[in-house]
């Protein structure tokens, strides 16, 4: 432990010295690093897949899908936007202060740590690298090969006296919570987001949490009833075709009506049968469950004799091979653990309601998701939605899109996090936007100062709400009347 300690410590003197050198704000030095993030990807393709396929069993294709093609565009992004992310915002300033000059400029915030997860590890590291902050990041040990991967292969590539990484367990996250940061950035569980808010509060460390939640899909079948196929076979993507439902904005759980669900049964089934074949298991196109732990975690949802009983399809699973069925369910107790807690696996939930409308109230009546995806085409439905529900993105007629979209912010809210990312919400996600105001001694308003008269009063009561007629009538005739006064006197 003591080891340990003395290694994190090293890390960070080295790193804050790095920030401190200022060499990390150079906008040659980010772009340089961006370069090789993809350079690296592009290099080191199958070990980045073999790695994931050992870790989760992912296929080549989905593994460029959802990891190498991801990053690649993210770093190319960044690249090709850095210049215009950087440039100053200049803003309005109120009239009864000019002529003074105000904008916002960004600059890093300095030294931050970064827990990744464990399926989509270097996302925020692009934007830390963007912002010019120097960088510890903690891949997950839960994927240990892509862990290893890294801590071998980003040292050979970027900057590693101001990007490191530090491979462990809890114990190693322990010792790095223990230090002051200038940001944390964690994706992950909500019980450990809590730890980690906990103990950057000691610091006053601001946070980014990604922490997902249970994302629902609402399926309005009578809206749609020609593209019903398209919105059945996008929502099992969502739930099966992403690391076997392993990722944060994964469909979680479906809300139909009741008369429906026999028909989406079997469409599910036959989505199912498509995507994997007769034997999921041997197709090589379904990811394994990331480990033992949770394998048994999901394994103990679907044994509780309430879910069993609600069970329509699949079931069947592989503690050797960490392989668990595409499994759907209709109508498991709502108090069950399958509907309380985050699923982050292959089963899939049907909850059948008397009329979809009603899925507003169940959706507003539990914790806010990451994600809601909404199939239909009723306008109602959708105002309703957006109106009285609260969640991190909302998808009308799709699944996960809004995740790759470099030009939308990333992020939930309330108990699926906090913060956002992904494109320019990511280097903003890494910098502070300090305010610079210049003023001007040619000028002066008397109307700031004491001693007060009605005429100040006019003037800031004009000057507030920005009316130039106003203020110009309110001059002319004080000048007017100062020139009066002072022909009569000199009379």
């Amino acid at each position: 432990m003591e080891a340990m300690k003395e290694m994190v410590e090293k890390d960070l003197g080295e790193l804050r010295e790095t920030f401190a050198s200022r060499r990390t704000r150079s906008m040659k030095w980010r772009k340089r690093q961006l370069s090789a993030i993809i350079e690296m990807v592009k290099d080191k393709e199958d070990e980045i897949c073999e790695a994931l396929f050992q870790d989760l069993g992912k296929h080549y294709t989905e593994a460029y899908r959802d990891e190498l093609g991801i990053v690649k565009r993210s770093a190319t992004t960044a690249l090709n936007c850095l210049d215009q992310w950087v440039l100053p915002k200049k803003s309005k300033l109120p009239l009864m202060y000019l002529p003074i000059k105000g904008k916002v400029i960004s600059e890093p915030l300095g030294t931050v740590l970064i827990f990744s997860s464990w399926n989509f590890p270097i996302y925020p590291l692009i934007g830390a690298i963007s912002a010019g902050s120097t960088v510890m990041l903690k891949p997950s040990e839960l994927s240990p090969n892509s862990s290893s991967f890294l801590a071998k292969t980003i040292p050979t590539y970027l900057d590693s006296k101001a990007i490191k990484v530090l491979e462990g367990g809890p114990d190693i996250a322990t010792i790095l919570l223990q230090h002051k940061w200038d940001k944390i950035f964690f994706t992950g569980s909500q019980r450990v987001g809590r730890v980690v808010m906990s103990a950057a509060a000691q610091n006053l460390t601001p946070v980014t949490l990604e922490l997902g939640g249970k994302c629902p899909t609402i399926l309005d079948d009578r809206s749609i009833p020609r593209d019903i196929k398209t919105a059945v076979t996008r929502i099992s993507g969502g739930k099966w075709g992403f690391c076997s439902g392993q990722v944060c904005i994964a469909v979680d759980y479906l809300l139909v009506e009741q008369r429906f669900a026999s028909s989406l049964i079997d469409m599910l089934k036959q989505n199912i049968k498509s995507f994997y074949g007769e034997n999921p298991k041997d197709s090589g196109c379904i990811s394994k469950i990331v480990n033992k732990n949770h394998f048994l975690r999901l394994s103990r949802y679907l044994d509780d004799p309430r879910v069993k009983a609600s069970m329509v399809h699949g079931g069947s699973i592989d503690e050797e091979k960490l392989y668990i069925e595409p499994t759907i369910l209709l109508d498991p107790p709502l108090d069950s653990e399958i509907m309380t807690e985050d699923i982050f696996g292959p089963i899939l939930p049907i909850i059948t309601l008397r009329d979809i409308q009603e899925s507003v109230e169940f959706v507003r009546s539990r914790p806010k998701p990451l994600a809601l995806y909404v199939f239909t085409k009723d306008d109602n439905l959708k105002t309703r939605i957006l109106s009285e529900t609260s969640s991190g993105s909302v998808t009308f007629n799709d699944v996960m899109i809004q995740s790759v979209c470099e030009a939308l912010p990333f992020g939930g809210v309330g108990e699926s996090g906090m913060g956002r990312y992904h494109g320019r919400y990511s280097y903003e996600c890494f910098s502070h936007e300090k305010v610079v105001v210049e003023g001007n001694l040619a000028v002066e308003l008397e109307a700031r100062y004491p001693p007060w008269n009605p005429y100040k009063l006019s003037f800031l009561r004009l000057a507030f709400v920005e009316d130039l007629f106003g203020l110009a009538l309110l001059m002319l005739r004080f000048y007017v009347t100062s020139l009066f006064n002072y022909v009569v006197n000199k009379l």
